[in-house]
């Protein structure tokens, strides 16, 4: 398997503990953000907590290339050519999927 099937798969079940957290905490900027906006993770690979920040900051991590709205079928990330990781969050009555590309 290639480093990034990996990283997605790990990505995703990371993704799914987070998700269920940041439904109980209320909105986030996942779910605010758009396609072309940078994110920065400021929690740890095992509970990711992605904040959007300016593209030119060293702080830019990953890039949003795409963004589906109202799922969390983070498998819509594979048919992405830029993607690298996809980012699921559910959220009260609002699901996100991000497909990232690191920066």
């Amino acid at each position: 398997m290639s480093k990034t099937v990996i990283r997605i798969l790990a990505f995703v079940v990371i993704a799914i503990a987070v998700a269920l957290g940041k439904w109980y905490l209320g909105q986030s900027d996942a779910e605010t953000t758009a396609v072309g906006s940078c994110m920065h993770n400021e929690g740890t690979q095992t509970t990711p907590d992605l904040k959007t920040v300016d593209c030119s900051s060293s702080g830019a991590q990953f890039k949003v290339v795409e963004k589906f709205e109202d799922t969390s079928d983070s498998s819509k990330c594979e048919t992405v050519a830029e993607a690298e990781i996809s980012y699921y969050q559910v959220g009260e009555g609002h699901n996100v999927v991000l497909c990232l590309k690191e920066v």
